[in-house]
């Protein structure tokens, strides 16, 4: 298998190991079986945001892995920043998305003694798929973006 495959390979390993330890984590804590944490996820964020923010991840991972072993390798260390700040605009438009659909929710309702009640949960779902991305997506984006800037900077010993 090609070098970067190999390392493909072994971030998405790692990504599906951090995966199912926090399923697991989530158990333990609050008690919630890992299909109802899927199925509570996927009705806030969508398929979407995962699916893309794990593609991301696995390319910002292989880079650190290739960083690992090849410090001075430029074009991996470009690869993990492009992949980590990619991970910060995902995050950062599914934010703007939620607010925006939030907020286009209330201008076609009229609001009502009666029906502010049913606006204002309708709004928070939405609100809450914008600061469920947010929440995930930046201290992922920053920690990649760390880990990949800390092995890019390594002295090379032989």
């Amino acid at each position: 298998m090609p070098p970067a495959l190999t390392d493909i390979a072994q971030a998405l390993a790692l990504l599906l190991g951090a995966t199912v330890l926090s399923l697991a984590g989530v158990q333990i804590l609050v008690g919630w079986p890992p299909i109802d944490v899927v199925a509570r996820a996927a009705s806030v964020v969508g398929v979407v945001f995962p699916s893309v923010f794990a593609v991301l991840t696995v390319v910002a991972g292989a880079s650190a892995l290739r960083l690992m072993s090849e410090p001075a390798n430029r074009r991996w260390r470009q690869v993990g920043l492009q992949a980590a700040s990619g991970i910060a605009t995902l995050a950062l438009t599914f934010t703007l998305l939620g607010i925006s659909l939030g907020i286009g929710g209330l201008a076609d309702r009229p609001l009502t003694p009666a029906s502010v009640q049913e606006v204002i949960g309708e709004l928070t779902g939405r609100f809450a798929l914008a600061f469920a991305t947010t929440v995930v997506g930046l201290p992922a984006a920053a920690g990649l973006r760390a880990l990949i800037l800390v092995l890019s900077s390594r002295e090379v010993r032989l």
